[in-house]
């Protein structure tokens, strides 16, 4: 059975399970943590590749998803993958003396006088201090008053306009295919999809989106439309020509909890998200059947486990069962052959960073005992292993995770 068949199975309910780290961009890595891991795998020192600089991640290596025994590549679009080394998009950047790495536009970077670095691209404005690991916005958090300022609103017009210059071209779509179809030709492993995404998030911050939610519906359902009609002019575009070289779309990331409940409540998040939802997975199964769409929504977001399935996804992640009162028996009770859960495999709030490697393996065996019956669960941590987490947690938790994973499912 190849790593691909593995992965596949277990998002089909078979007895069969399977691990990642970095199929998307919150199963990954920190790039500070990465270096550590590598040299405590007795595996040859190199520079991480930070594919995501908002939250500083390492794009895994093969070498290292060998070691973990991890079953799933990422490939982004025409920009980068981890099936292959593909050098030569690669450049080094040192992080202000901080951390010898690799990433794609070093010119994006600028060091300041206080020693943070500013990071300018087309789409962010971002800074990270010298005591972070990660990059934050650059202009401070969302300001908004709920008590004197109304949420903003966008120009739907200019909102238009701006999807529309985001279509697709033909000569981006050959570019995209033919990349993919050289990762599928590269490994064995499953492919994991990014770059086409709904996404409808909160847009403008989740305060001001989910006042807009409560007090102008109409207005959310008519943002909603657009994006979901721009997807699915590039889903027609794109899918059918990468269909045959990848085998889950990481297709929204849209956190939809807090620590402790649902951010809206779940009459509007039925009226305002699942029908989006719904539309555009029935244009996914129908463009590239067989292909699985992937929902990642971090948070407390029990309450609405049901409205999500109804939404066509087959794969949820992170399977954040330390937020809210709900336990992960709890998570999959629910979702047991109905819904594929993609993580959950550690609280990475408390048990990986807090915990001994004893305490972090005997989580790990408990959590994928449960989880893993009756199929449906790819294991990973709870988001991303952050900066400070040492290597040997990361390592125990992994061999701890296959071994458990490939014992015989013990009885109910």
């Amino acid at each position: 059975m190849t790593r691909r068949e593995r992965v596949m199975k277990a998002l089909s309910f078979e007895e069969i399970h399977a691990i990642d780290m970095g199929g998307m961009l919150s199963t990954g890595i920190s790039c500070f943590a990465y270096p550590e891991l590598v040299e405590s795998l007795g595996l040859p020192p190199r520079r991480p590749k930070v594919h995501d600089v908002c939250q500083m991640l390492a794009l895994p290596d093969t070498d290292v998803l060998d070691a973990l025994n991890c079953d799933v590549v990422s490939v982004c679009e025409d920009k980068w993958t981890n099936a292959f080394q593909d050098k030569e998009k690669w450049i080094p950047c040192d992080f202000n003396g901080r951390l010898p790495a690799l990433v794609q536009n070093p010119d994006d970077f600028r060091i300041q006088e206080d020693d943070s670095i500013l990071y300018d691209s087309e789409k962010q404005h971002l800074k990270m201090v010298p005591s972070s690991y990660v990059f934050d916005n650059a202009d401070g958090d969302e300001s908004f008053d709920l008590m004197t300022q109304d949420p903003p609103r966008e120009d739907l017009k200019e909102l238009r306009a701006e999807l529309q210059a985001e279509l697709l071209t033909d000569e981006r779509v050959k570019s995209i295919a033919a990349y993919c179809r050289r990762v599928r030709e590269s490994t064995d492993r499953a492919v994991m999809f990014n770059g086409l995404s709904m996404g409808l998030k909160y847009r403008n911050g989740m305060a001001s989106w989910s006042m807009l939610c409560l007090t102008e519906p109409e207005y959310v359902q008519e943002v909603h439309e657009l994006e979901m009609k721009h997807f699915l002019i590039n889903a027609e575009r794109l899918l059918p020509e990468i269909a045959p070289y990848i085998d889950i779309m990481m297709s929204n990331s849209d956190d939809q909890g807090t620590q402790n409940a649902p951010i809206l409540p779940p009459e509007y998040f039925r009226k305002l998200y699942v029908p989006y939802y719904r539309k555009m997975n029935d244009a996914v199964h129908s463009l590239a059947p067989g292909l699985k769409s992937f929902l990642h929504s971090c948070g407390a977001i029990y309450d609405i486990l049901d409205d999500l399935i109804d939404s066509g996804f087959d794969v949820l992640n992170p399977v954040q069962w330390s937020a809210g009162e709900h336990s992960y028996k709890e998570w999959k009770d629910k979702c047991r052959n109905r819904i594929a859960l993609w993580g959950g495999g550690i609280n990475s709030q408390s048990t990986l960073p807090f915990g001994t490697e004893e305490e972090v393996s005997r989580e790990v065996e408990e959590v994928c005992r449960y989880l893993k019956k009756d199929g449906g669960f790819v294991f990973t941590s709870i988001h991303n292993i952050l900066a400070e987490i040492p290597a040997g947690k990361v390592i125990n938790m992994y061999q701890t995770a296959y071994r458990t994973l490939r014992a015989s499912c013990p009885p109910n």
